[in-house]
This record gives C-alpha cells, sequence and structure tokens, in this order.
C-alpha cells in the first residue's frame, strides 16, 4: 500500500515538469513587473492620453481660422417664358428667354477668423482638464503602487506556498518511516494492526497534502509570472533574524489621517468630484449667450461666354424671330466682412435643463464615491495596521509554537519507544509540528505584506519601501519551478 502512495506521489510530480528559470529578489521581481505588467502600462497610456484634454480645452479659446474655396468649369442652358399683353393689338402672348453660358473657369475661396469673446462652457471646459489631468496622474500612481502590493503578495505567497511544500514533505518522509516501524514492530507482535492502520492513513493523507503543496505552489508561480512574464527557479527569503519594527508613527489614528489626505483612491475621488461638478457649469452653458468676434474675407472670379435669346411666341408672320446676343459674361466679386456674432438660446425643447438634472446626478454620485472612498480607505488602513501589529506577535509565538512541538514531538517519540505513548500520539505530535513551522513561516510573510499594504493604504508607498524590506531577503531558497503539463 505504501508502494503505491509513493508511485502516486511519483507521477504527480513527473506531471509537474520543470522548466529553466532564473533567481530574483523581491526588488529585481518588481522591476521586470515595471516592465511587464499591462496594468501599470494600461494606466500609463490613459495618463498620457489625458495629458492631452489640457491643450484641446486651451485650443477652444485661441483665434479659429479656416479656409476654403473651389475651382470649377461648368455649361448651363435654361429657358423661361411669361405671358405679356401686346400693347398695340391687346394679344396675350409668350414671351421667353434662352440663356447658354459657358464658363470656362471659376474660382473662390472664403478666409475666416474667429475669436471667442465669451462661452461659458469652454472655460469651464479647460478648468475641467486641469481635474482631469491630475485624475489621470492619481490612476497611474495609485495603479504603480497596486502593482508593488501585488509583487509583495504573490512573490511572498511563492515562498510561502515552497514551504508548505517543503515542510509537506518533511511530514511525508516522517510518516513512512512511522509506517515503516510500525509494519516491522507488527510483525514481531509488539503492536496490534490498528497501529499499522493509522500509521497508513497517516501517510496518505502527508501523500495528498504534498500533491496539493505542489499543485499550489504551481499556483503561486503562475501568478507571479503573470505580472513579469518569467518563472523564476530562486527567490530570496527573509533571514531568521529579520527584524519585526512596529509601524512608525506607532499611531493607528495618524496613519488613518495620513489615509485621509493622501489616500491615492481617496483622490481620485475628490477629483471625481471637482470634475462632475464642472460638468454640471458645462452643462448650465447651455442657458448663456455666446459671443464670437468673427472677420471672414470672400473673393470669386469668372471667366465666361454667354448667349441670351428674347423669344416672342406669336401667330403673326410679322414678328420678326427672336435673334441671339452673344458676349463675353466675366465676373469678379471680393468682400470683406468683420463683426460680432452673439447667439441666445430661447427654447431647445428642454434638452438643455435635462441635461443640467444629469450632470447634477452625477455630481451626486461622485460625493458618494467619494464617502466611499474615504471610509474603504481607514478601513483599510486600520486592518492593515492591526495586521501587522497582530502578525509581529503572532510570529514570536508560532516560532515559539515551533520549538515547543519539535520538543513535544521528541517527547513523544521516546514514550513511544518505551511504551507509554501510542503510534496515534506520535502522528498528533507530527502533525502540530507541521502546522506550527507552516503556519510560522506564513505569517513572517503576512507581516511583511502587511507593512506593504499599510503604506500603500496611507498613500505613501514607493519603492524604496520595497528596497528596505528587500534588505531582509538575504537566503536565496531554490523553488520546484512547476507547471502544469501540456
Amino acid at each position: 500500500m505504501r508502494n503505491k502512495s509513493f508511485l502516486l506521489a511519483s507521477c504527480v510530480a513527473l506531471a509537474l515538469g520543470t522548466s529553466v528559470a532564473r533567481g530574483e529578489n523581491l526588488l529585481e521581481v518588481y522591476q521586470a513587473s515595471v516592465k511587464s505588467d499591462p496594468i501599470v502600462r494600461e494606466a500609463e497610456a490613459n495618463r498620457l492620453a489625458a495629458l492631452e484634454a489640457k491643450p484641446q480645452a486651451r485650443a477652444l479659446l485661441l483665434p479659429q481660422i479656416s479656409l476654403g474655396g473651389q475651382v470649377n468649369t461648368s455649361d448651363s442652358d435654361s429657358e423661361s417664358y411669361f405671358p405679356q399683353v401686346n400693347p398695340a393689338t391687346g394679344e396675350v402672348i409668350s414671351v421667353g428667354n434662352r440663356n447658354e453660358t459657358d464658363t470656362d473657369s471659376y474660382w473662390d475661396y472664403t478666409a475666416q477668423v474667429t475669436q471667442t469673446i465669451f462661452r461659458w462652457d469652454q472655460w469651464q471646459t479647460l478648468k475641467r482638464a486641469d481635474s482631469e489631468v491630475a485624475l489621470a496622474e492619481a490612476n497611474y500612481r495609485a495603479a504603480q503602487q497596486d502593482l508593488m502590493v501585488r509583487v509583495s503578495r504573490r512573490y511572498f505567497d511563492v515562498l510561502a506556498a515552497e514551504d508548505t511544500l517543503s515542510a509537506a514533505e518533511a511530514t511525508l518522509q516522517a510518516f513512512s518511516r512511522q509506517l515503516e516501524q510500525s509494519e516491522k514492530r507488527f510483525e514481531v507482535g509488539l503492536i496490534a494492526i490498528t497501529d499499522v492502520q493509522e500509521s497508513q492513513a497517516a501517510f496518505d493523507s502527508a501523500t495528498a497534502g504534498v500533491i496539493a503543496a505542489k499543485r499550489a505552489l504551481a499556483t503561486a508561480q503562475e501568478l507571479l509570472r503573470e505580472l513579469t512574464g518569467e518563472v523564476y527557479e530562486t527567490l530570496a527569503k527573509p533571514a531568521e533574524d529579520m527584524p519585526l519594527d512596529q509601524p512608525q508613527p506607532a499611531d493607528e489614528d495618524t496613519w488613518v489621517t495620513q489615509a485621509l489626505e493622501q489616500n491615492l483612491n481617496v483622490i481620485a475621488a475628490r477629483l471625481g468630484v471637482e470634475t462632475a461638478k464642472a460638468d454640471v457649469k458645462i452643462a448650465q452653458s447651455g442657458h448663456l449667450p455666446t459671443v464670437d468676434l468673427f472677420a471672414q474675407r470672400f473673393e470669386n472670379d469668372r471667366s465666361a461666354d454667354q448667349v441670351n435669346t428674347r423669344i416672342q411666341r406669336s401667330d403673326d408672320p410679322d414678328v420678326p424671330p427672336p435673334v441671339p446676343v452673344a458676349g463675353i459674361a466675366d465676373s469678379n466679386r471680393t468682400d470683406d466682412v468683420i463683426g460680432l456674432r452673439v447667439n441666445v438660446p430661447i427654447f431647445s425643447g428642454g434638452a438643455t435643463q435635462s441635461r443640467v438634472r444629469q450632470q447634477v446626478y452625477r455630481h451626486r454620485a461622485s460625493r458618494e464615491r467619494l464617502d466611499g472612498a474615504l471610509r474603504g480607505a481607514e478601513r483599510e488602513t486600520r486592518d492593515a495596521y492591526l495586521g501587522v501589529l497582530a502578525e509581529r506577535a503572532r510570529v514570536n509565538a508560532l516560532k515559539q509554537s515551533v520549538t515547543s512541538n519539535q520538543t513535544a514531538l521528541e517527547a513523544t517519540e521516546a514514550g513511544f519507544e518505551v511504551g507509554t505513548r501510542t503510534t496515534v500520539d506520535v502522528l498528533d505530535a507530527r502533525r502540530r509540528l507541521f502546522e506550527a513551522q507552516r503556519d510560522y513561516a506564513r505569517s513572517r510573510y503576512d507581516y511583511l505584506i502587511n507593512l506593504v499594504r499599510l503604506k500603500s493604504a496611507a498613500g505613501v508607498l514607493s519603492p524604496q519601501d520595497l528596497a528596505y524590506i528587500n534588505e531582509f531577503l538575504t537566503r536565496p531558497t531554490p523553488l520546484q519551478v512547476t507547471r502544469p503539463a501540456s
């Protein structure tokens, strides 16, 4: 049965193949993620796009110059009639005119310059652009801080998964030895078959635990690879003498006050309120007049030949036939205009009032979003601060727990040898030691993660903070670099 369990573990190990990778520390992983992470690159592109809002808004207040024209040739032929009374005879006759024009060339152009004198919406758009640019900058910085938090969490999640796997494998080896000893003792009649079955059950559970730990490590490595695009063979972990400092300042309310002022989500929400307020004013400008100064020049030139024929329809044979008159029909024209254009809105079907109400509702929503951001920043800051304190104390407690469980295991094994303790006691002692080792490793990483979270919640997290933590990571740790088989 033990051989079958070993075979199962071996199959899983083969299914999770190894790959050539590299070793890094926290700061190097972060620097790689800055170049690779699509979320940060998206935020940077959005920031650069938002920077263009200011020159676009300013452009509306500067002179607008346009020039247009056309060049063409044309032929036209028209004929029209109208009734007329012959004064000599009193007869009603039809008199018409035929016009044939052959335009050899025609061109015209219009040049216009317009300067805004008063447009309330354009001035408010310029003010709004400042908030829009600042909002994009805040979102970009928030994305940078979020990346630092994600890198830290995933980096230490890999180390925690590796420690869990190492402890699980050590436990599996110990349970394997325990099973071998139980089988030998049973063969010589020192223990009952139930002790062998207990050892076998513990061994099987430990085998399943190793499989789960390998899977968890593979998942953690994939999550880290998602940020950097690379798989790591070695990661640096903190030394045993890593200092467990309290947050500075060591005052929860001070951190909360700082977060309410500098948390980037709060800053972005405040800028969102300013932007929404500007949108209300822009919508209200639909009720206001606009005043523009304009100057315009129009010029055209035409070269044409024209034939005019006056036609008189009559039954009188004495009426002479129409005589065409041909000649040159050239023309040119120049207009220079300067003036002040005023437009006063009177009624737009209620559209302006609707747009104002729409922006007022959005402004209200932005204020609610700000309130939510303030509450979230306070909650996150308090949670991270208490997390640092709790994990600091938990690290010390779990460190002592590992020592105590190790001592307890040795004592239990000694009692088992002399017959005062049972196999179940030894197995339980080993499980407790495994859990203590796993929890101790995890608590050290959670302490560091909470330090990063606290700085991020307060809005002051920077790469220098990762560099500070990186100084404690002095133990390169080989990883079982795994990936699912294709």
